[in-house]
């Protein structure tokens, strides 16, 4: 059996001055990873393959032709939007190197603890429980190696 594949898709470019962020924090000893290398070349791991045998039903599980559309166009859309996401996230750690960075240099400590405070009240806000749980992983993704 052949693994599920769609269509590639091209993420949105960052914005100039998120680019030369991410390009300055690159370069720094301990500075979040470069994008994957895939994403660059604007294709994903999910990259398109037509020599699937199986039907959209087959490979959605839908139990019918119009459900098995909609699953197909529907998944794009969420691949789409988690391929915003991961840059977003990427962006955030670049700019968050950058803040940390200015934090130490000055005699600071490299975490703000009533910062941390205020994103895990926005996150459990906007998202519930299930969003404290997020902005911990978004927070510990941004805080850089020690």
């Amino acid at each position: 059996m052949t693994p599920t594949t769609t269509p590639a898709r091209t993420a949105p470019a960052a914005p100039a001055a998120a680019r030369a962020t991410t390009a300055s924090a690159a370069s720094r000893p301990g500075a979040p990873a470069a994008p994957h290398p895939q994403a660059a070349a604007g294709t994903t791991p999910r990259a398109a393959s037509k020599a699937d045998p199986r039907t959209a039903a087959e490979i959605t599980g839908a139990r019918s032709d119009d459900a098995a559309e909609l699953i197909a166009g529907a998944r794009e859309r969420i691949d789409a939007l988690d391929d915003r996401i991961i840059g977003l996230i990427q962006e955030r750690m670049a700019v968050s190197a950058v803040i940390q960075e200015a934090r130490i240099g000055s005699g600071g400590r490299r975490v703000n603890l009533a910062r941390e405070m205020e994103i895990l009240g926005r996150y459990r806000d906007a998202l519930g429980k299930p969003g404290t749980a997020l902005s911990m992983n978004v927070l510990e993704l941004c805080r850089g190696r020690v």
